[in-house]
């Protein structure tokens, strides 16, 4: 497989996530339980129906897909993505030990992202180095329809009052993304571009889980 070229920052943080989850793939599963309320909660905002399309950023090892066929049905299309090729396999043994028929991965970062066709909705889950990236969130926004459904999961740093437990916020980050930083509002890339916006604290404010719709404004897709 040829190297995927994208612009310098970009790809200094690709390599270090590549670095990371090379790693930490064989135990991730393992380490998502905290997490797994949050992950439904993200997918019932979504308010997916039968037939739909929806996108899977960052899928990982696939644990969100079983949540997502059943909103869907088998009428419906999941398409999920990851630039792990370790993370992506045990997605991948997930859909084919499972069964999935219409889930269609992709070996990809987000900025070279392409769909046979534009999704419903999509849901980030822990996607902060994708959430990031301009050109990735132009990317991901580009591949949707118009009011499609945005459901964001992630971390970010305490309240002002709790600022000293940030210092520990932010080693736990470091430890997944390669660009660890910008925790006090890593949603400020892609809610300008989103209407309907809500963003909700989880975790005792070291998370948060936030909604919007795609606006194909000239604005959003400039």
């Amino acid at each position: 497989m040829s190297k995927t070229i994208l612009p310098p920052p970009d790809e200094i943080v690709r390599a270090h996530s590549l670095a990371k989850y090379r790693k930490r793939a064989a135990r991730y599963d393992a380490t998502c339980g905290p997490t797994w309320p949050i992950r439904e909660r993200a997918i019932a905002a979504l308010n997916l129906q039968p037939g739909q399309a929806v996108l899977d950023v960052g899928c990982g090892t696939g644990l969100s897909l079983g949540l997502l066929c059943a909103a869907v049905g088998e009428q419906g299309r999941i398409y999920g993505f990851d630039q792990s090729p370790d993370m992506l396999a045990q997605a991948r043994q997930r859909t084919h030990a499972a069964g999935w028929h219409n889930v269609e991965l992709f070996e990809c970062p987000a900025q070279t992202l392409n769909l046979p066709a534009p999704v419903d909705a999509i849901l980030f889950h822990y996607t902060h180095d994708i959430l990031r990236s301009p050109l990735a969130v132009h990317r991901l926004l580009a591949v949707a329809k118009h009011g499609a459904a945005v459901a964001i999961a992630g971390i970010k740093y305490f309240p002002p009052w709790l600022a000293p437990l940030n210092i520990w916020v932010y080693a736990k980050n470091l430890g997944y993304n390669g660009s660890p930083g910008e925790l006090t509002a890593p949603w400020d890339r892609i809610a300008p571009h989103l209407s309907d916006w809500q963003m909700t604290p989880t975790q005792f404010g070291m998370g948060y889980l936030a909604f919007g719709r795609v606006n194909k404004s000239p604005q959003a897709t400039k």
